[in-house]
């Protein structure tokens, strides 16, 4: 195989593994297959086409052209001329495709379904990149370059995907980039004819293994960055999702009777939408309920819990049936009566999931909505939202009673096995503070009224927007233990608390009912955001709780008449909370008459509240080993420039000043009185003049004059002062350098030459002076003779080899040589 179609398959593998950081974005992944197969036939093109040979642009362009014949083939058959000839209906029609993978993108959460707009995103931005990646590095001969691409391939992954097996993608793009670059470097080398090591060869050796020291030298410079670059992250901090996470918002498949529903927070899309001052309004309501003060307008339920967030599970969604089946556990003995709502939606407000109050039992709405049985929610369908809709719903107000609650039986097995679990990350003062709160509960509703009473009334919580409470695992507990937060931190800590006691729990997200108006409806405002418990009773169903004090309303099952105890007065305002209006409470159920008519919001949270948690102060060991990192982290380019340091430095410092101090006759007066010191001064002389020529070459290397190892000492400064331009005391310099080193070459018996050191220094100032900006900073930062250490270090790694199997050798022969003796 030829070293131009080996650098064209690792093109193409590079893409491939760069590529594979996309497969955790759709599922399934047969996208896949079909680049693959793509890739490989433009690869194979273009292949051909530089074999004929056509010029670079007709190479690119045939590539171009076959690839677009391709994706006609399979995305826009029916528009092409032919089935394969592209006209402006297949434009069209992908330029349609790709407005619909955009909205699918936007709409959809990790991993979002194969939709044919997705899949011609996924396919085309792989072939893209492919031919991006086999122009730069296979016909222009450039693979330094062509990573760029596979960089902006792996970071549209990596900026959307979840960050689950994040390093294993990483490491693939990553290798694939380097057999890319290893592959161009044996190629370049191939066409040089004979190949030195750079170091000298053993007697007997054979001649390729110097020729292939330097692939060897890539390849363990690639495994060591490779392993730089995973492993210093791991000791840096990273941030995570904090109470609420950071998941996007998205719905399931759009159409026919299944599809999905994936994971998402819809607080995120609220604060994104809703990030305004003013409490501006969200929606308005009207409904023929007497009562309104338990009438939440729920969006969706957050029932699967990590231990840092509380996120909707991935579901199962269908059509909106015409009516919605009874509510799971809702038994006929419990009393319930019908209400009909009707909602108007605010025209900025776009929120993919429905407003409406639960249970809902049938909902008469327009436009593309699908329907989440579990959780008995609408969520909009390709690119369906809230904004403008008018809906009327039709909902129940369940009223059980405290002796229904108290006496209902066992949940089911497996609605209990999956809303009952709790990570292992999850602290022990969780479980263990639950257990002494409900210490003399007798059933699961005692036990979730002590719970809900413990966080309103006896357990000394503060209500206050404006707390840190931190984020991560350890959240919760730091909750307990400050006792100072808002909805979300009063609705996840007591659903987490119930679910260790084996009572099933997930967090409702909604708003509260809002303020009443003049003309007979409710407002709904962005300060009404509100979060609280759901927990699940056989016969009754999925139940309300209210632990957030001085919010909403506290339902009438879970009131209490043990004295001392007082229900929460939603006309008193939290003591805590801000009076400024970026972060103010809600007026709807927390302000007093008064405060209403002066406009001054009390009492709720914004979404965006929850966003400015901080972690936990890491401890002082841990900055430690952190700071050690960083600066480890910092010094590693620096090494280059540490390493030419300490070199010039040896070679131009105590040989030089010895063989600068000597007069030129001194040696052999030295010579006659004392025994053996004519040969040390030789020796002196020869490693000083060595040593300053080595610098020389090295010097002129940094700056860009490669070494010739072919040219007398001479020769080579003759070149030195004619490519560096050099002025004429310092071509003197490097000429004395030259005359110094012959002298102690041919010479029966060198001597010191005195100013060896300073004549390099001349040169190296007179080299600055010619050279350019960027050249000088090369010349520091990144000289090019420091690659000497990797050529010894790979001189070392050859020789113990060569020892270890020597000494192998002679051990497994030693053996049955005594044998036969």
């Amino acid at each position: 195989m030829s070293g131009r179609a080996r650098l064209a398959l690792c093109a193409m593998a590079a893409t491939l593994m760069a590529s594979c950081a996309l497969l955790p974005l759709v599922d399934p992944a047969t996208w896949f297959l079909q680049a693959a197969f793509l890739l490989a036939i433009q690869t194979g093109v273009g292949a051909a086409a530089r074999r004929v040979p056509l010029a670079r642009p007709l190479t690119i362009a045939v590539q171009a052209l076959v690839t677009l014949a391709l994706l006609t083939l399979s995305f826009a058959r029916e528009q092409a001329v032919a089935g394969l000839v592209p006209g402006p209906d297949v434009f069209r029609h992908f330029g349609d495709l790709l407005q619909a993978g955009t909205d699918d993108v936007g709409r959809y959460s990790i991993p979002a379904p194969l939709s044919d707009g997705i899949r011609l995103m996924m396919v085309g931005g792989v072939v893209v990149i492919g031919l991006a990646v086999d122009a730069l590095a296979v016909t222009f001969r450039s693979a330094a370059p062509a990573g760029l691409p596979l960089l902006a391939l792996y970071s549209v992954a990596a900026g959307l995907a979840d960050g689950a097996a994040g390093w294993v993608w990483f490491l693939l793009a990553a290798t694939g980039y380097l057999v890319l670059l290893l592959a161009e470097g044996r190629d370049r080398l191939s066409q040089w004819g004979r190949v030195f090591g750079g170091g000298p060869r053993a007697p007997g050796a054979d001649p390729s293994e110097n020729a292939l020291a330097p692939v060897r030298t890539g390849r363990r410079i690639g495994a060591v960055a490779l392993g730089i670059s995973l492993v210093v992250p791991l000791a840096l901090p990273a941030l995570d999702g904090g109470l609420l996470g950071t998941a996007g918002t998205g719905v399931g498949t759009g159409s026919g009777g299944g599809g999905t529903i994936s994971a998402v927070n819809p607080l995120v899309s609220l604060r994104d939408s809703l990030n305004v001052d003013e409490d501006r309004e969200v929606m308005s309501y009207r409904t023929n309920s007497e009562e309104t003060q338990d009438l939440y307008l729920r969006i969706v339920s957050l029932d699967e819990f990590d231990g840092t967030a509380w996120k909707p599970a991935k579901r199962h969604v269908e059509d909106v049936p015409g009516s919605f089946p009874t509510p799971p556990g809702l038994g006929d003995d419990v009393r319930r009566t019908e209400i009909q709502t009707r909602i108007s939606a605010a025209d900025w407000y776009a929120q993919d999931w429905l407003p409406m109050p639960y249970p809902a039992g049938q909902v008469g709405i327009g436009g593309k909505w699908r329907f989440e049985p579990v959780g008995r929610t609408l969520v909009g369908d390709h690119g369906q939202t809230t904004r403008g809709q008018e809906y009327t719903v039709k909902s129940l107000i369940v009223q059980p009673t405290a002796d229904q609650l108290a006496n209902a039986p066992e949940a089911p097995e497996v609605l209990k096995r999956e809303f009952t679990r709790v990570p292992g990350s999850l602290p022990p003062v969780v479980a263990r503070t639950a257990r002494d709160v409900t210490a003399d509960a007798d059933n699961d509703y005692e036990r979730a009224v002590a719970l809900q009473d413990w966080f309103a009334l006896e357990g000394g919580f503060t209500y206050d927007t404006e707390v840190q409470v931190g984020s991560g695992s350890q959240a919760i507990a730091r909750f307990l233990r400050d006792k100072q937060g808002f909805c979300v931190h009063f609705s996840f800590a007591m659903a987490s608390m119930a679910r260790t006691l084996g009572i099933p729990a997930r967090v409702a997200v909604g708003f509260t009912p809002g303020s009443p108006q003049a003309d007979g409806t409710n407002s709904v405002g962005l300060r009404d955001a509100h979060a609280w418990p759901e927990l699940y009773f056989e016969g009754v169903g999925w139940t309300r709780f209210e632990p957030t004090p001085n919010r909403g309303t506290v339902p009438e099952y879970t009131r209490t008449d043990t004295p001392g105890t007082t229900v929460p007065d939603p006309d008193v305002p939290s003591r805590s909370s801000s009076t400024e209006p970026s972060a103010a409470p809600s007026s709807s159920d927390s302000c007093t008459a008064a405060e209403k008519k002066l406009e001054q919001p009390c009492g709720s949270e914004s979404p965006q509240a929850a966003f400015g948690a901080t972690d936990d102060d890491p401890p002082w060991f841990l900055i430690l080993v952190l700071t050690l990192a960083g600066l480890a982290v910092l010094a590693v380019p620096l090494l280059p420039l540490l390493w030419r340091m300490r070199t010039r430095s040896i070679r131009l410092g105590s040989h030089a000043r010895a063989g600068a101090g000597t007069a030129p006759g001194a040696w052999q007066e030295a010579g006659d009185s004392r025994p053996g010191s004519h040969s040390r001064i030789e020796a002196d002389a020869t490693a000083a003049t060595l040593g300053a020529w080595q610098e020389v070459g090295d010097t002129a290397w940094d700056f860009g004059i490669a070494p010739d190892e072919s040219q007398t000492p001479r020769k080579a400064a003759a070149r030195i002062v004619r490519i560096g331009h050099l002025d004429p005391e310092a071509a003197a310099s490097v000429h004395r350098v030259a005359d110094a080193v012959e002298q102690v070459l041919y010479s029966p018996h060198p001597r010191p030459t005195p100013g060896l050191g300073d004549d390099v220094r001349r040169m190296n100032a007179g080299l600055r002076a010619t050279a350019g900006r960027g050249t000088r900073l090369r010349a520091l930062l990144a000289p090019r003779s420091a690659v000497r250490v990797v050529w010894a270090a790979s001189d070392r790694w050859i020789a113990l080899k060569s020892r270890v199997a020597a000494r192998w050798a002679a051990l497994v022969r030693r053996p049955s040589g005594q044998g036969s003796g």
